[in-house]
């Protein structure tokens, strides 16, 4: 596991052996069910890793909807004070010459938990920021907004997470992200139709001052 201040990454099959503070995880079979505290913010919807399913069953999904503003404010107080937890993928970026003409998914490495401490003040501060903007900017009554981890697995690859063997394989993080929709109740909400409602920002980690 590598961890930070405001981040961790945990592989996913350390994440079932050790779960951390708020989750406990049941075998069934070749079926982990994954139970998490209400203190906890879980976007993983249910995957595969190797020969076992796993299920996150207070998990939210990777695409939550909202459909009142008391979703959404309720949505909001738990962004900004909760450890978020989202499944992300390393990937090798290297494409073989034989099949670089067809089309082709980058190779899985690994999978991992990355958790975000929704409560900290940088974390928190950058959250704020990009929600209050997607709202501003919209022009329609729905719309949807993707946060962005991204940047944030490529500060802790030096960190630890890229091992030697990753290292040799040009990896990239996939699936590094999470997507509040908002829908409401317009009768004629064209931007949205039209797909003009769609915004993104990205979170970053912040040192401390």
């Amino acid at each position: 596991m590598t961890t930070h201040t405001q981040t961790t990454v945990t592989e996913v099959g350390q994440f079932l052996k050790n779960p951390p503070e708020g989750f406990t995880v049941e075998a069934f079979g070749s079926e982990y069910r994954v139970h998490c505290s209400e203190e906890n913010l879980v976007f993983i919807d249910n995957f595969r890793s190797g020969d076992c399913d796993i299920v996150f069953q207070n998990s939210l999904g990777r695409q939550l909807k909202m459909h009142n503003l008391w979703e959404y404010t309720r949505m909001r107080k738990s962004l900004l004070s909760k450890r978020i937890y989202v499944l992300v993928s390393r990937c090798d970026q290297n494409i073989p010459e034989s099949i670089k003409k067809e089309p082709s998914e980058p190779k899985v490495l690994q999978k991992y938990v990355l958790s975000i401490d929704g409560g900290n003040p940088m974390i928190k501060w950058q959250m704020e920021r990009g929600l209050d903007w997607a709202i501003s900017s919209v022009a329609g009554e729905s719309y949807r907004v993707e946060i962005d981890l991204s940047e944030i697995l490529e500060s802790l690859g030096a960190a630890g997470v890229i091992t030697k063997n990753l290292m040799k394989c040009n990896p990239t993080w996939k699936d590094s992200s999470f997507t509040l929709k908002y829908y409401s109740d317009a009768l004629f909400d064209f931007p949205h139709w039209f797909g003009f409602s769609k915004r993104s920002f990205k979170l970053r980690l912040i040192k401390n001052t």
